[in-house]
């Protein structure tokens, strides 16, 4: 049994999930919860239990155990969480609580996960974060076969044709799965960030690129590259530039999008949002970059035909780093394309179980609500929403 709180001193907050295709938003959903404590655990289910319950994920469970390992809010990471929370789970690892975003996560039955922890006491929600969800961006994956990237009346847009109902039933829509538009704010991109300098004889490295749909080949560069100095600056290339080097409909997330990702990177100190495609003089004179590094990967030509990475070879300041890890977004799309019909059913039946939930909610709030006939559907509205467990702000 977990030690009480008064005497531990620190506060334990534990939480668990699939965290398949991991992004901003499962970050931002571990930021908020480990703002409620002290220590956060972060339980991750194996492949066999999402399977069961919801479908076959797109990340093996080693690629999720790692990538919510490298998520800067995650101080340990449990393989193997069951699938459904118990109190028992909180104790053996002596954590207070149990904390979860606003949405519904329910067993291959149809019951709630968090069930028992709800009715102990022992869990608190956070606000989950708008416009993005594993099957949204699955969905943009899928549609890129289709129209996906274009330019926009904004710079950084992508169709919303509607990577958010690829595979979708368009009668089971889940107010939880269904994605609006993400709306990034300065709000956000501060809360992400770490806000330190760099000392003065910080050892100053630098890496640009896409970093589109963040993934364990990326997190494995980042800790590579880190190794190489003290504060590591990451830059990340505007939608335009990496369409016109990547092709195709990249990118699948947009650079707002892909800023927040690599923030959430606990290797990572300062990101440059819409780096030029070259590493020029001023660059490396304004951040006093002391290395500069590329993967393994093809580095193709600036728009005029001359080497980006000129100026830091130049100064004998560039390196190609190993990372050991051949995982690319192309790879992780090519997964999806192969398996398409399958990640297009399980999205299908998430969204018919989630829509059924809600419906069933609702229902049962309507059923204790007095109502005369000079009721009026905004204080239904208003109580349905007062029954649902105070949210956290994000």
């Amino acid at each position: 049994m977990a030690e009480p709180q008064g005497k531990r001193g620190k506060v334990r907050v534990w939480c668990d999930g699939c965290y398949d295709m991991v992004h901003f938003g499962h970050a931002n959903s571990l930021r908020q919860a480990k703002a409620l404590g002290d220590y956060l655990i972060v339980g991750v289910h194996t492949d066999e239990e999402i399977s069961k319950h919801k479908g076959p994920p797109v990340f093996s469970e080693q690629e999720r155990y790692k990538m919510v390992r490298g998520i800067k809010w995650v101080d340990e990471v449990v393989e193997g969480a069951p699938y459904v929370t118990t109190l028992d789970t909180l104790d053996r690892y002596g954590c207070d609580f149990c904390v979860h975003g606003d949405d519904i996560t329910m067993t291959a039955d149809g019951v709630d996960t968090y069930h028992l922890v709800k009715a102990a006491g022992r869990y608190k929600e956070v606000s989950r974060t708008a416009g993005v969800s594993t099957t949204d961006v699955v969905g943009r994956m899928l549609l890129l076969t289709r129209e996906h990237f274009r330019q926009g009346e904004r710079e950084y847009e992508v169709s919303r044709e509607s990577s958010s109902t690829m595979g979708l039933d368009s009668t089971a829509r889940s107010p939880w799965t269904g994605c609006s538009q993400f709306l990034p704010t300065t709000s956000k991109i501060i809360n992400f960030s770490n806000g330190i300098e760099p000392k003065a004889d910080d050892k100053i490295v630098y890496v640009a690129g896409a970093f589109d749909v963040f993934h364990v080949g990326h997190l494995d560069f980042l800790e590579q590259a880190r190794k190489l100095g003290d504060f590591l600056i990451v830059g990340l290339h505007t939608d335009p530039v990496v369409n016109r080097y990547k092709g195709s409909n990249y990118p699948i997330m947009n650079l707002h999008e892909r800023v927040l990702s690599v923030l959430a990177c606990k290797y990572v100190s300062e990101v440059v949002i819409g780096a030029p495609y070259s590493v020029t003089e001023d660059l490396m004179e304004h951040f006093k970059v002391d290395v500069v590094c590329h993967g393994k990967t093809h580095i193709s030509d600036d728009i005029n035909g001359s080497d980006p990475y000129l100026e830091p070879k130049k100064r004998g300041k560039f390196i190609i780093v190993d990372s050991k890890n051949d995982m690319t977004t192309e790879k992780i799309v090519n997964r999806i394309i192969m398996h398409r019909l399958e990640y297009e059913e399980r999205n299908k039946k998430k969204e018919k179980k989630e829509r059924a939930a809600y419906e069933a909610h609702v229902k049962n709030i309507q059923s204790k609500v007095p109502c005369s006939n000079h009721c009026s559907s905004s204080n239904l509205n208003s109580t349905i929403g007062s029954s649902q467990p105070t949210n956290v702000s994000n």
